[in-house]
């Protein structure tokens, strides 16, 4: 059985990814780790204590990731080092940060994407062919909403899906309308309109099980990977 290390691991994501784990018993949860100035420092979560420094998680095979940019950019630079995968799923990092992502996964392999949900990534490959399929006479909004803690906005979702229209056509998303509400998990709402008819995606998220779930989908994808970067496009082989 193979050992996942969990940063961020009392976060609204972390604590779902520590459950699902455990209860799938795929991967045997090795190490834990928190902030140092995390309120939790001392508590146990199944029995695994709950560490501060990222050295915890020493001699696992992967680690997941969910925590905040400059926390994730040390974790990437010690699994360089000691040769552990990694599933990064941390929003809002700069243009420097993901390519130093991108250049430690000329040593590992990296699944980094900005939403781990199968159905949010359904939505990615639909929103594609739109793009690609209609005439630039439609024009293209997006709204997207989540919960009042969550710092970035737009959400990396959504900036995900303004590049991909962008990178694929002549289009652009002409706005973002971000909400930030109560304990919104996750919605993503992409309007193709034109004079004659509105086309519209829409992804509601029900709970946080469905990024973590991807996680570990993730997780297990990196298994027989030596290097390289990949994407949840990769992992669930939607790039055809």
């Amino acid at each position: 059985m193979k050992n996942l290390a969990i940063t961020g691991c009392k976060g609204r994501m972390g604590q779902r990814i520590v459950v699902l784990a455990i209860t799938d018993g795929f991967f045997e949860v090795s190490a834990l780790i928190e902030h140092p100035d995390s309120l939790h420092t001392h508590e146990t979560m199944n029995g695994i204590p709950i560490e501060t420094s990222i050295r915890t998680a020493e001699g696992c095979d992967i680690l997941i990731d969910f925590t905040q940019p400059s926390g994730t950019i040390d974790n990437v630079r010690f699994c360089k080092e000691h040769g552990i995968k990694m599933v990064i799923g941390t929003t809002g990092l700069s243009s420097a940060q993901e390519q130093e992502i991108i250049d430690a996964s000329s040593f590992i392999p990296i699944v980094f994407s900005s939403n781990m949900s199968v159905g949010v990534n359904v939505m990615f490959k639909a929103v594609e062919l739109l793009a690609k399929s209609t005439p630039d006479t439609y024009a293209i909004r997006m709204t997207e909403a989540h919960h009042v803690h969550k710092k970035d906005a737009p959400s990396g979702t959504a900036k995900t899906l303004a590049n991909l229209v962008h990178s694929i056509s002549s289009k652009k998303v002409e706005g973002i309308e971000s909400i930030r509400e109560g304990e919104i998990v996750g919605d993503h709402e992409v309007i193709f309109e034109s004079p004659e008819d509105t086309i519209t995606i829409k992804h509601h998220a029900k709970t946080r099980d469905i990024l973590a779930r991807g996680a570990l989908i993730a997780a297990q994808f990196l298994l027989d990977k030596s290097k390289g970067l990949f994407t949840m496009r990769d992992v669930l082989n939607l790039n055809n």
